[in-house]
């Protein structure tokens, strides 16, 4: 029986990008399986976060960000849009969001036609690479669907026409990341325990390969 890992994954998040390409090649070359639990960012789940936060943590992430994209050889941009809209006066996020529920409710969707890491490797390259601005327009998400073997117009129709499911199973992944062990992404969770964090990938995988790891 394949070992098999959980990751709790948001759209929005800078470190959830840079983890994900090793998390590919980790699937593709061993025999492991990464089952993807898209939950929405802290910023939905928490508004007023940020606005409570020191100034030094955004300053900190967005130096670290660039350093690490940098030292992974990862092209890097903060996204134009951002993914999650943010009201610059109060520093706050209001309830509506144009972008990161479609997001999340799509990862939802690729997760359950089997796709759901080649779908988050596909388009968060898409948002956070700097390739693309306006990664929300034309068909450059369609583009990436396809390329992650998924059809974008099914998906949305299957999300519009029962939203709600949707909505409830990321609030079951929002349960159960903090059953984990932590409440931020990304976070990968192997039989019970928690590895936060992209640079917590190298302890994941001495763990597995200390239950076993095979390479395909």
């Amino acid at each position: 029986m394949s070992l098999a890992f959980d990751l709790f994954w948001s759209f929005r998040s800078p470190y959830s990008y840079l983890v994900t390409p090793r998390l590919v090649e980790l699937v593709r070359d061993h025999d492991v399986e990464c089952n993807v639990r898209i939950v929405y960012p802290i910023a939905v789940r928490q508004a007023d976060f940020f606005s409570n936060a020191d100034p030094l943590w955004v300053f900190y992430l967005m130096k670290d960000t660039y350093r690490t994209a940098e030292y992974l050889g990862l092209p890097y941009r903060w996204p134009n849009p951002d993914p999650v809209l943010m009201d610059p006066a109060t520093r706050s996020y209001p309830k509506e969001q144009p972008h990161i529920h479609r997001l999340s409710h799509l990862g939802v969707a690729a997760t359950e036609r089997g796709r759901g890491l080649e779908f988050i490797s596909e388009i968060s390259r898409l948002i956070w690479s700097g390739s693309t601005d306006n990664w929300h327009e034309a068909d450059h998400l369609a583009q990436a669907a396809a390329r992650a073997g998924l059809d974008l117009a099914e998906m949305d129709a299957a999300i519009n026409a029962d939203e709600a499911h949707f909505v409830a199973q990321i609030e079951v992944n929002q349960v159960d990341q903090r059953r984990g062990g932590h409440y931020g992404v990304p976070l990968m969770v192997l039989e019970g325990e928690p590895f936060f964090g992209q640079d917590r990938f190298d302890q994941l995988k001495w763990r597995l390969e200390q239950k076993g790891l095979q390479r395909r």
